[in-house]
């Protein structure tokens, strides 16, 4: 069995940054995806069977995609080739691949390491298939963007995407311990400050590492509290690319809490999202949507303030108008919640659709000509304002298609009103028939 510890490449030299010098040598030194390196991980069996299959690494920044593809290939006795989709095209591509086969009339396989490989058009994650398919290469990818949104079909079923953390604080704190016995002193910081210092990476182990390396390269008088440390390092912006996956994440966390009548978790998310540059009309936009899908007639105000709150950052502008964003969305979440118009539209198109063109009861019909009145149309309407109750109880439904329901109110809210309503109604519609 390969040993996940061995010490097979030489030590980087001492002129390299931090982070390359603390790059692990060996799969079992790397921090925080013991889920994958572990013994029963993905790649811990794979390096224990001797065999490697094509593999797209997904997971954030700093966590260690391009050092695990290193290793993978010291592990099996692989020759490595890494080339960036950023930096490199299809004559690259092409290198790589002759190069490849060569190798293999001779005997060895290649791992080829393509990073950032969501970067790379259709056509040219096309090129890949069959080099991949006849065991030229094994390929490793790695993207910080979800594959399913990146990645041709075609490419995906010929891989094994495998999902790497965020380094939580533990691993992080592991990364500045290797750094300071390297360093052989501790970090200038107070305890406090190295919690903030972990804190501000945002699970990028590589951004640590970099922050703690410029600490180590001054010489200061005293140790850093937090808020020494804010001033001597610029914080690092949290990741959020508007159109991928942390867009869609935040989103989705934002509905649900909304859903779940959770105001202070809606909040953060609301805060995360314009904190991180998103558009203040998009999420406007969301919250109109969730007013009408999870609140509905359970609170009809609802729709009302999140349009008013688009009015009122419109005349406002940011950052003053992003407070009516606020109020909107503390209010959705404390709404009653209702989905009822949402699945009455559901079943309501899904009935349009098989329907087809029934036509609706002669009696209901318009009849602007003589013509029309003459053949029927509007005969025996009955004015519902005509009768006590204001209501006649007709038979709306197109002949030979019996009446549907597809809102039935939730006994929450106002429709807890209108649930009551239309009961009144359905008796008077058994008593006159």
């Amino acid at each position: 069995m390969p040993d996940l510890f061995a010490d097979p490449a030489p030590p980087p030299a001492e002129t390299a940054p931090l982070a390359e010098r603390l790059r692990p040598r060996a799969l079992g030194e790397v921090v925080g995806q013991t889920h994958l390196t572990g013994p029963e991980g993905a790649i811990g069996r794979m390096v224990a069977a001797g065999r490697l299959a094509s593999i797209i690494l997904w997971g954030p920044p700093g966590t260690g995609k391009t050092t695990i593809a290193r290793l993978l290939a010291d592990a099996v006795g692989l020759r490595f080739v890494a080339i960036s989709a950023v930096f490199s095209g299809v004559a690259d591509l092409k290198k790589a691949f002759a190069e490849a086969e060569a190798h293999a009339r001779a005997g060895r396989r290649t791992l080829l390491f393509v990073d950032e490989i969501h970067r790379f058009n259709r056509a040219q994650q096309d090129g890949f298939l069959p080099f991949v398919e006849a065991g030229t290469v094994t390929l490793v990818g790695a993207t910080t963007e979800n594959p399913s949104f990146e990645l041709n079909a075609a490419l995906l079923s010929r891989a094994q995407v495998l999902i790497l953390h965020r380094l939580g604080a533990e691993a992080l704190g592991l990364l500045l311990d290797r750094a300071e016995a390297l360093a052989g002193r501790p970090l200038p910081l107070t305890p406090e400050a190295r919690a903030a210092l972990i804190a501000s990476a945002d699970g990028d182990g590589r951004f640590l590492l970099n922050q703690a390396e410029t600490l180590f390269a001054v010489d200061l008088p005293a140790p850093l509290d937090p808020a020494g440390l804010g001033t001597f390092l610029q914080r690092r912006v949290a990741v959020y690319d508007k159109d991928r996956e942390g867009h869609y994440n935040l989103i989705s966390a934002l509905h649900k809490s909304l859903r779940g009548s959770d105001p202070q978790a809606a909040l953060y998310y609301l805060a995360r999202m314009l904190v991180a540059g998103e558009e203040p009309l998009y999420v406007l936009r969301r919250l109109v949507r969730f007013a009408s899908e999870d609140v509905g007639l359970a609170d009809p105000q609802a729709l009302v303030q999140c349009l008013a709150a688009k009015e009122a950052y419109d005349f406002l502008g940011s950052p003053e108008g992003e407070l009516a964003i606020v109020q909107a969305c503390l209010y959705l979440a404390t709404a009653p919640k209702s989905n009822a118009a949402y699945k009455a539209q559901k079943a309501a198109w899904a009935s349009a659709k098989a329907t087809g063109s029934l036509m609706p009861p002669p009696a209901i019909l318009n009849a602007p000509t003589k013509l029309m009145k003459d053949i029927g149309y509007g005969a025996g309407y009955a004015y519902d304002h005509d009768t006590a109750e204001g209501f006649s109880g007709a038979d709306y439904w197109p002949e030979g298609m019996t009446a549907q329901i597809y809102y039935t109110p939730v006994d929450r809210g106002f429709e807890r009103k209108i649930a009551e309503r239309l009961a009144y109604w359905e008796g008077l519609r058994h008593a006159r028939d």
